[in-house]
């Protein structure tokens, strides 16, 4: 039998969409997951449960959306996977359907700078314009709102993250879904108290240099 190409971004793209059910991110086969390697894109497929998936069961697929590899059909949110690669220079793209998230896409057009933590984003999150899911339209409303940005909101969807890699994509998701919760609950207490743009900005320079550094 003969080597599966791509197994490793494949098997990561199965386990970063089980971790997304069982962080709630998402629920049943809702949201979806891919990372590029060259010029090929691996995606979960659509409407399959995740932990019944198999390597082989990852759809290849290149930057045009022609399926290269696999038996199943691709994500239906494949338009905007492909937007993220073409357009935004994505290593990686999380797709969820959270809670809290998608509550404030109901009240908000972006997250309010209620934590600093919004600077790894590249500024305030922002919500994009409803479309249909699925349509080159949602793609195209996403695209604007992740316009320098490294995350957004789909209005009454759920969220966008890219990332260099799969693992930060998907960090930046859960970290959008804290950020989310933590607004809505100050909000129903009282009107939260927000950081400046100057701030965010600051501290965008400071996460630039963030992190361990190399011997």
């Amino acid at each position: 039998m003969s080597a599966v190409r791509l197994a490793e971004e494949r098997d990561e793209v199965i386990d970063i969409a089980r971790r997304m059910t069982s962080d709630r991110l998402v629920v049943g086969t809702s949201g979806n997951v891919s990372v590029r390697a060259g010029d090929l894109v691996a995606v979960t497929p659509s409407g399959v449960e995740y932990d019944q998936l198999r390597t082989a069961d990852i759809p290849l697929v290149d930057l045009s959306g022609e399926v290269v590899e696999g038996e199943l059909a691709p994500t239906s949110e494949l338009p905007m996977h492909l937007t993220a690669y073409t357009e935004h220079g994505a290593g990686a793209v999380v797709h969820t359907h959270s809670l809290q998230a998608t509550a404030l896409s109901l009240l908000r057009d972006e997250v309010p700078a209620v934590h600093y933590q919004l600077a790894d984003y590249g500024g305030a999150v922002r919500v994009a314009d409803y479309a249909t899911f699925g349509t080159p339209a949602l793609a195209k409303s996403m695209s604007k709102a992740l316009r320098d940005r490294n995350g957004c909101i789909l209005r009454n969807h759920g969220t966008v993250t890219i990332g260099g890699t799969l693992t930060k994509a998907y960090n930046r998701a859960r970290q959008l879904e804290w950020l989310c919760e933590l607004w809505l609950t100050a909000a129903k207490l009282g009107d939260p108290a927000l950081l400046s743009d100057a701030e965010l900005e600051h501290c965008a320079t400071l996460f630039a240099g963030y992190g361990q550094t190399p011997r």
